[in-house]
């Protein structure tokens, strides 16, 4: 009969809670908690995670001991680990427990993944102080109600505050969001969040907290019942919180730790000075060719990234789009080169069943920074970015109802642009991604009436 996962038989006591996390995903346990697990100091780094607003998986983790089981899927077969980073896991919405952390002296790092818009950040960085979840908040915060704050920025200035009035020390912030510069947005909103909060907030900030800039790279879909069943099969385990990922993994990081932290570079981290090569490597080829496969091979009845990828013409888009971005990396051609080998490995993986309706959400925050960069810079140098143009006509297609289904954070501002002609489209698309050059849009609107001929 199978069992349930428990500190008495599997994994490590739980460690001291230095570590708090925002954002209990499958990416967070397959990534950073996985990388903490394996520091060889991981038994003085426990971390208390949150979910967003819901119980989420909470209840099934506590029911375990905060353990479970990470399925690496490997080609030849799965490979199976319990992590034993995760010491507590709270509900988003326990801001009252959240902030008994930041009173703690052993807290060292915050860390999160709440995607971009978790930080409400305005366009051109900061704090978008208009929105009305945020004026909540600051209001909450100067009613001295700091337990009814409910984004992120006002639990994080809730924390910054009594942990100032706990005399509890220097905190670093500690993004993994896939978001260029996510250390320097991060420090951008907590400054301004600590602002508005308590305007003598911010000078304790400058003095005591420090902000760490990511990149993280590793493949989370969700797992499959094939394999959680082959944990019970393989291992006697039932867990109904294990987590799926890839062999792959990656962690870039750079930045000052001002209280300390686990020796993850141990554990396979990479510390540099310079993060934006890497950044802008992993985020052009790897996210931006997943973004032009959940909106361009959907069109054409391929669901799944090993689906897509098998498939020898889309296969051609995919190089086509890695052409664009690799003349404008700044990295050698052979890093480049050896980058997209890996990626069409990973990519055909047989055992990842990644779906592209998952990716292609949020587009509206994906397309500009993945894909429009190297498109316009590919257009002033006098190029011809097909690969790129490719990606923007299947994003207009995907707001016009073909392919995956529309999901997107900024709903309100973008279903209007699939609205109309395709002709309309194409420019409103253009004008919102901030494409000028007429003969790229003339492109795009050319691709896009070839997608649509394909469509399935």
């Amino acid at each position: 009969m199978a069992r349930r996962l428990s500190r008495a038989q599997d994994g490590r006591p739980a460690a001291p809670v230095r570590i708090v996390h925002l954002g209990l995903g499958n990416f967070f346990r397959a990534h950073q908690a996985m990388y903490t697990d394996r520091a060889p100091d991981a038994a003085e780094w426990g971390i208390a995670a949150f979910t967003g607003r819901s119980l989420g998986v909470v209840p099934t983790l506590q029911e375990q001991d905060n353990l479970y089981t990470l399925v690496v899927q490997n080609p030849e077969g799965n490979e199976y680990q319990v992590i034993s980073s995760l010491s507590a896991t709270h509900s988003g919405t326990d801001v009252e427990q959240l902030l008994e952390y930041f009173r703690s002296p052993e807290l060292a790092i915050v860390t999160s993944t709440i995607t971009e818009a978790g930080y409400l950040p305005k366009p051109g960085g900061g704090l978008d102080a208009d929105n009305p979840a945020v004026q909540a908040d600051i209001e909450a915060i100067k009613a001295g109600n700091l337990p009814d704050v409910k984004t992120a920025p006002g639990k994080f200035a809730a924390g910054l505050i009594v942990r100032r009035e706990a005399g509890a020390g220097p905190i670093t912030f500690c993004p993994c969001d896939n978001v260029p510069d996510n250390g320097d947005m991060v420090a951008h909103v907590v400054r301004d969040v600590a602002a508005l909060a308590d305007p003598s907030l911010a000078e304790w900030v400058a003095e005591n907290v420090g902000f760490a800039t990511t990149m993280v790279d590793r493949i989370t879909p969700s797992i499959s019942e094939e394999a959680v069943q082959a944990i019970t099969d393989d291992t006697g385990v039932e867990d109904p919180a294990a987590v799926a990922t890839e062999p792959f993994t990656e962690w870039v990081i750079a930045g000052d730790f001002k209280a300390g932290r686990p020796r993850w570079e141990d554990a396979g981290a990479n510390y540099v000075d310079d993060i934006t090569p890497h950044e802008l490597r992993k985020l052009w080829l790897l996210n931006g060719s997943h973004s032009l496969m959940a909106y361009a091979a959907t069109i054409v009845g391929r669901p799944t990234v090993y689906e897509a990828i098998s498939d020898p013409v889309i296969n051609g888009w995919v190089n086509d789009w890695w052409d664009v971005a690799a003349k404008h990396l700044p990295l050698s051609a052979q890093e480049v080169t050896d980058y997209r080998e890996a990626l069409l490995e990973r990519f055909g993986n047989p055992r990842m069943k990644d779906q592209l309706a998952r990716i292609a959400a949020d587009g509206s925050v994906k397309i500009p920074i993945r894909i429009v960069p190297a498109l316009n810079a590919d257009r002033a140098a006098g190029g011809e970015p097909i690969g790129a143009e490719r990606a923007v006509a299947a994003w207009t297609l995907h707001l016009r109802g073909v392919g995956a289904p529309f999901q997107d954070a900024n709903a309100a501002a973008v279903s209007g642009l699939g609205e109309g002609t395709l002709e309309e489209s194409v420019d409103k698309v253009c004008d919102y991604l901030k494409i000028p050059d007429p003969a790229a849009r003339a492109s795009i609107l050319a691709l896009a009436k070839e997608l649509e001929a394909r469509a399935a």
